[in-house]
């Protein structure tokens, strides 16, 4: 069989373009015992991707140039030399970016039989849940006092973030990008909604939405949002930090914001998480989130793009504002 793969070709300055990647197609090998053969089904695309096509330390390692990305993806075993995962198998994976590959499946995570759609794994019950959950209830220590402000509250984890706070028992603002945007938010409960694009004081506007103060800020964005929420924040104010796309594409650093000075006049905590270090408490988080998304509390929103051939425009169209909810490849 052979394997579509895209591949980065060269580091983006600024903004990723088409230029950046290639699509390649590989042979594969015959399989080996211990091995199974992989037919992609569903792969996602990720803001944090683009901070791994930086040459630089993190977190995790950047992505190699002129070899095939990695990312989360679904896929179903279609050959077996491997007993743990007959033919038929459906798995979790990060070999995405790929419509095949070859594995010992030392990194494979068997699909629950459970009636979801199997690309809810990579959303609401995968990474993307689990990351929303854990920045609200072991970061924040969520209480049902809370006023949250989550920013891009139409994105894969904005959305669900919106959802769990509000189940919860908070009241929830969201900032979006479009009308069309905010009306996808006030479909999910969110008690207001700011179009960033169309307020001239960001700060204003969430004074506007919470007179009494916002307790938490789930961040996502940065930037003039992060200093908004620092103007607004109450005291003991807690800000999970999961995220800050405004500047992921920028060549030089962004200034920061002018009044950090709040974080010690309001006793505030700010703490940055990384999913991958709470995955020991995916069992905790899938007892919660299963029976909510059963139950129709949960809802997950989806941009789907059909082809490997259109997953760079997939993950281009994330920085676009192209995404309701978590972006999806089907290949």
């Amino acid at each position: 069989m052979n394997s579509q793969q895209i591949h980065l070709v060269s580091r983006p300055a600024g903004v990723p373009s088409q230029a950046n990647f290639k699509l390649v197609e590989v042979a594969l090998p015959d399989l080996k015992d211990g091995e199974v053969l992989v037919k992609n089904t569903w792969m996602s695309v990720d803001p944090y991707m683009r901070t791994r096509m930086i040459d630089r330390k993190s977190y995790i390692p950047p992505f190699e140039l002129n070899a095939v990305m990695d990312g989360g993806a679904i896929g179903e075993v279609v050959e077996s030399r491997n007993p743990r995962f007959p033919v038929g198998a459906k798995i979790s994976h990060i070999s995405g970016w790929r419509t095949a590959f070859i594995s010992d499946g030392q990194d494979f995570t068997l699909l629950p039989d459970v009636p979801l759609p199997d690309q809810y794994f990579l959303g609401v019950m995968g990474m993307t849940g689990l990351t929303a959950w854990v920045g609200l209830i072991k970061v924040a220590h969520l209480k049902p006092t809370d006023t949250v402000f989550v920013s891009a509250a139409s994105g894969a984890v904005g959305s669900v973030a919106c959802q769990i706070a509000k189940l919860c028992g908070c009241r929830v603002i969201g900032s979006v990008g479009s009308d069309e945007k905010a009306e996808l938010v006030k479909s999910m409960g969110v008690d207001a909604v700011i179009n960033y694009n169309k307020v001239d004081d960001l700060t204003q506007a969430l004074q506007a939405a919470a007179p009494e103060g916002i307790d938490v800020y789930f961040e996502n964005v940065g930037g003039d949002h992060l200093q908004a929420a620092l103007n607004v924040m109450n005291d003991y104010g807690r800000i999970p930090v999961c995220g800050m796309i405004a500047d992921y594409n920028a060549d030089t650093p962004q200034p920061g914001p002018t009044n950090l000075l709040f974080i010690t006049m309001k006793k505030l905590t700010l703490q940055g998480f990384i999913v991958m270090d709470y995955f020991d408490q995916f069992e905790e988080f899938a007892s919660q989130m299963a029976p909510w998304i059963a139950e129709g509390k949960v809802k997950s929103e989806e941009t789907v793009y059909e082809g490997i051939d259109h997953a760079v425009d997939a993950f281009l169209g994330l920085f676009d504002g192209k995404n309701r909810g978590k972006m999806l490849v089907k290949l």
